[in-house]
Order: structure tokens, then C-alpha cells, then sequence
């Protein structure tokens, strides 16, 4: 198959960019997939969630962004079949700021994923709409964005769209949105339904039907640095991302 970039997008933190980025990695992966999970965070959570120890990194997403043929010596594996990580940790801070006076800043990313052959790269971008989440959407094929269903969940993505609106026209005119993706769901409480109703009322059939619910064992993998898929593979959270995994295999068919 050819190769897909997803961007998993929400300037919004605590939406479930990196759990979703991860796990929907992980079953992709499972599925027979050659997977890349691209670190675009400077938190680095995906690179700890998949079991590596950010603090001990020797060269990271920072030094590929800026020695592009360097790439594909800083890509790990993983104790996982299929899956591999470009690596980041806190030095991906200072990106930002460099990446500004260079050329074609907007797409130094592109130039590092133009050199693997993956089935599947998914970019965990940061909480932000600056200037590597432009990178991000000037790589991607694809955009899927994490929604908590929780009050204010819908503020800000008039802003996201319009950022995704502006690459496409500008920089990536083949730029999709995959879909929206409802996390942390808790069908005990009302305010789930009513956010749920209201995502679906903006984003109609965009909206995977899938849904990520709120789940305990889905939370704590991160700290075993296992996707939930090794964790706890008959949680409910594993049964979820499982049938996203599905879901996205289909979309991207299309």
C-alpha cells in the first residue's frame, strides 16, 4: 500500500493526541502494517509510551529536522512487531524558534518523512498551532482530530480548521481530515450524549463511530511504556482503538 501520513491534531492538551497516536499505532502495527510514530511533541510522551527513556536520547526529531539525511539513523524500534518511533524529548523546544530563519521552513518535516517507505506514519503533533504543527500538516495526508467529550470541546477547532484550511490552499492542497475522534467518553453522564450530538451536529459523517472511552487500564500504560494493545488487550480502551485501527484502514481505502 502507499504510504499515509495521519497528523493527530488538537491544539488543545489533554484531548488524547498521544494516547490515541500510540495505540491506534499499535493496532495498526498488529494488523501487519510497517508503522512509524513521529514525535512531534517536546514533551515526548510518545517516545515514553512506547517504552523509551526520553532523558537519555542521543539524537531526536530536533537533530532530523535539521539534518534531514540524519533520519533514518534516529528512527528505534520498539519492543512491539512493526512499530517503530522517531524519538523526542525537551530539545524539540527550541525547534520552534530555529526553524523560523530557515527556508521553506514550513516543510522540513516533509523533507524527513520523504525518506521512509513506512504503510503508515502518524505524527503526534504539539498542544499548539505554531510552527511545527504547520510542519505537521505540510507532511500529512491526512488529519485526525481528538475531541474530549467535555464542555468547550468545540472551542478552538474553528481555529485548527482554519490553520488546516490555510496549508492546504497554501502548501498541501491533497490535505483530508480522516475524521474526528470522540475520547474520553463516559456514557454514565449526560454531558457525554449532548457532546457527542453536538461534534456530530458540525462535523456530520466525519465523525469516526467509533469512541474512546474513559477507561483505567487505557491511563496507566503509558507509565509501563506499552500501547494498551500489550497492556491490557481486553480493556475497553484496547476494544476501542482496535476498531478505530479498522475504521482508519477503511477511511484511507477510500
Amino acid at each position: 500500500m502507499p504510504k499515509r501520513v495521519i497528523a493527530v491534531l488538537n491544539q488543545k492538551g489533554g484531548v488524547g493526541k498521544t494516547t490515541t497516536a500510540v495505540n491506534l499505532g499499535a493496532y495498526l502495527a498488529r494488523s501487519g502494517h510497517n508503522v512509524l510514530i513521529a514525535d512531534l511533541d517536546p514533551q515526548g510522551n510518545a517516545t515514553s509510551g512506547l517504552g523509551l527513556d526520553k532523558n537519555v536520547l542521543g539524537e531526536t526529531m530536533y537533530d532530523a529536522l535539521f539534518e534531514h539525511e540524519r533520519a533514518p539513523q534516529i528512527v528505534h524500534d520498539t519492543e512491539f512487531e512493526n512499530l517503530k518511533i522517531l524519538p523526542a524529548n525537551q530539545n524539540l523546544a527550541g525547534a520552534e524558534v530555529q526553524l523560523v530563519n530557515i527556508m521553506q521552513r514550513e516543510l522540513q518535516l516533509r523533507q524527513v518523512l520523504d525518506q521512509f517507505n513506512y504503510d503508515f506514519i502518524l505524527v503526534d503533533c504539539p498542544p499548539s498551532l505554531g510552527l511545527l504543527t504547520v510542519n505537521a500538516l505540510s507532511a500529512a495526508d491526512f488529519v485526525l482530530i481528538p475531541v474530549q467529550t467535555e464542555y468547550y470541546a468545540l472551542e478552538g477547532l474553528s481555529q485548527l480548521l482554519a490553520v488546516v484550511e490555510r496549508v492546504k490552499e497554501a502548501i498541501n492542497p491533497d490535505l483530508t481530515i480522516l475524521g474526528v475522534l470522540l475520547t474520553m467518553f463516559d456514557s454514565r453522564t449526560s454531558l457525554s450524549d449532548q457532546v457527542q450530538a453536538e461534534v456530530k451536529k458540525h462535523f456530520g459523517d466525519k465523525v469516526f463511530s467509533t469512541v474512546i472511552p474513559r477507561n483505567v487500564r487505557l491511563a496507566e500504560a503509558p507509565s509501563y511504556g506499552k500501547p494498551i494493545s500489550e497492556h491490557d488487550k481486553w480493556s475497553k480502551g484496547a476494544r476501542a482503538y482496535k476498531s478505530l485501527a479498522k475504521e482508519v484502514e477503511k477511511r484511507v481505502s477510500q
